[in-house]
């Protein structure tokens, strides 16, 4: 499997690490990091690890600004991209294909192949144009995933919520996170053991 990865400038850049760890986890799955200029920035405001520690979990790490890269082609064949997390500015290119950045670029390439596109938009409150342009985004066939708080799993920590939320964007791939806690354990299960007390007809 190969996935691209885009990082932006919103804030929550940090669960793109927890992300690379569980792609890293996944037997022959290649990883393409691009980040943002942005999300560079941010990465040294809110992050106590070094951003090379993200670095190494990728197999590649691109430059946004070379267009040129293999991934900016169709022909390059890939499983899809994950925008984790994706700033307002980001999402914008996105629904008016304004594909200025390698970021942007590749979207647009993943949309015209057909292929998976994850978005995991990070801002609140959320504005009505932010909200048009989500909507926009689900139109043209991006799964949005936004970064919520979950307590249905009996999450305690700050990384019991990303394991979480990178669950949640795994299975937009079909792939199951050992480290994901489903709703009463409903994958791999059966109707009746998912929900008790209900009567098949």
């Amino acid at each position: 499997m190969r996935i691209i990865v885009g990082v932006t400038g919103a804030s929550g850049v940090e669960m793109s690490y927890f992300l690379l760890k569980a792609l890293r986890s996944i037997e022959n799955t290649e990883i393409f990091l691009i980040l943002s200029e942005g999300a560079k920035l941010t990465w040294g405001l809110e992050c106590d690890r070094a951003l090379e520690e993200l670095y190494n979990l990728a197999d590649y790490v691109l430059d946004n600004a070379n267009l040129a890269a293999c991934v900016s082609s169709g022909s390059f064949v890939t499983d899809g991209m994950i925008v984790m997390p994706c700033s307002m500015k980001s999402l914008a290119g996105i629904v008016t294909g304004y594909a200025d950045t390698l970021i942007g670029r590749t979207v647009d390439v993943c949309m015209k192949e057909g292929r998976k596109v994850v978005l995991v938009p990070r801002e609140m409150p959320f504005s009505r144009l932010h909200l048009r342009n989500l909507k926009e985004a689900a139109e043209l066939g991006c799964a949005i995933v936004p970064p919520m708080l979950t307590f249905y799993n009996g999450a305690k920590t700050m990384e019991d919520q990303m394991d979480h939320i990178v669950g949640k964007v795994l299975l937009q791939f079909g792939i199951i996170y050992d480290k994901f806690k489903p709703w009463k354990g409903c994958i791999d299960t059966n109707f009746v053991e998912c929900c008790p007390g209900a009567a098949r007809r």
